[in-house]
């Protein structure tokens, strides 16, 4: 039905551009054989004038009442000399000639007009749908078929919907691929879990006893054992979505001074000072506790590369568009070869501490990201490490 509507629509086209081409030749037409006519009638006067001297007023005067007036003299021949033109001889047909040729361009126009309006309006209207199905599917319908069709628009519609096919098989493919390593990593946290347990009592019983001088390094590696097996079980939550955050208007300053709180006894043996300059009253939405937490993992990274007698710095600022949190240290700075992977996954740098596992920078941001935020690090220009974190407005 679509191809006999377009095999239609062209045909009525064709005829449409035809039909102007048609009437543009017949003004040129009519106009070439005026001139024609004009020029052997007035070879023929010229002979007769010529060959009879005398009957040139005769002549003349059959002129005159035949064209029903004279025009403007010319020099070509005899007629052009008194004032004789085409269009003297041929007054209705000059005029119904341009009436008709001005009909049939007027014609032709229109038809061409209509179609081309015609044509317009159904891909406009074609590209309208398109538009409309894929907005459906960016808000989840992914049970949607793409109607078949056999216009022009049929290719790029079979292509649309073979690539929206993919993507949607892509995307389910790394959502189970998501899940399976989320999945893995709260089993191993929880592995993990048991022989932490078994540890604790054992070394609470040699401490009891006394029967060990490495109760202290085993206390300490159960610490450190613990605090994976805690990040462990926060990535899989953060990576399976479930998460909870509680987002709500928290103060900048209050959020920073409770993260500072929690490290002051780590800040004390580092000899390490933390300073938060007060810019007023300033809200983010975000959860407080996880946030914090994010803001600890910050602060903790630069009091431990800060040389003692240091000092950490924090400061903020709000524009229309996000709200700003630095916080810098006057430590060494990052290894160049590290800033590239300071925020993956188990990524320990150059000058990263021993008993460090590389979660604490992941977590921070992965908490950061979730709550509409982006977190960057770099170096200062006067040396020092920075702490770039920003969350936009919603």
């Amino acid at each position: 039905m679509r191809r006999r509507r377009d095999l239609v629509i062209w045909i009525i086209f064709t005829l449409s551009v035809s039909l102007i081409f048609v009437s543009a030749a017949a003004v040129l037409m009519g106009k070439y054989y005026g001139h024609i006519y004009f020029q052997a009638l007035g070879g023929i006067c010229q002979e007769i004038i010529g060959q009879n001297p005398e009957a040139k007023q005769t002549v003349l005067a059959v002129l005159k009442n035949g064209s029903g007036g004279s025009a403007e003299p010319a020099m070509e021949h005899i007629l052009s000399a008194y004032g004789y033109e085409p269009s003297d001889f041929l007054p209705y047909a000059g005029k119904y000639g341009i009436i008709l040729a001005l009909t049939g361009f007027l014609t032709g126009g229109g038809m061409f007009l209509t179609v081309f309006f015609l044509w317009r309006r159904r891909v406009t209207s074609r590209i309208h749908t398109l538009t409309d199905d894929l907005e459906r599917i960016n808000m989840g319908d992914a049970k949607l078929l793409l109607p078949g069709s056999e216009d022009a628009f049929s290719g790029l519609q079979d292509e649309i919907y073979k690539t929206v096919t993919e993507l949607h098989q892509t995307r389910d493919a790394a959502v189970k691929a998501k899940k399976h390593f989320a999945d893995n990593l709260y089993n191993i946290a929880h592995q993990i879990k048991t022989p932490i347990t078994a540890i604790s009592l054992s070394l609470q019983m040699m401490q009891n006893h006394s029967v060990s001088k490495y109760s202290e390094q085993i206390r300490r590696q159960l610490s450190r054992l613990n605090s994976l097996e805690e990040s462990l079980l926060l990535l899989s939550r953060i990576d399976s979505g479930t998460l909870p955050l509680k987002c709500r208007a928290v103060d900048v300053y209050t959020l920073l001074m409770l993260a500072c709180d929690n490290l002051e006894e780590v800040s004390r043996e580092a000899d390490v000072e933390v300073e938060i300059a007060e810019a007023g009253g300033m809200t983010i939405l975000a959860d407080l506790e996880w946030t914090m937490e994010a803001v600890i993992n910050l602060f903790k990274n630069c009091i431990e590369h800060t040389p003692p007698g240091g000092t950490v710095s924090c400061s903020y600022e709000r524009n229309p568009l996000y709200t700003q949190i630095l916080i810098t240290d006057t430590g060494e700075g990052f290894a160049r070869e590290d800033l590239p992977h300071l925020f993956e996954r188990f990524y320990r740098g150059r000058n990263a501490k021993k008993d460090g596992v590389g979660i604490g920078l992941s977590l921070s941001r992965a908490i950061i990201e979730r709550q509409n935020g982006t977190i960057r690090a770099r170096n200062l220009a006067g040396g020092g490490a920075c702490f770039d974190v920003r969350f936009y407005a919603a």
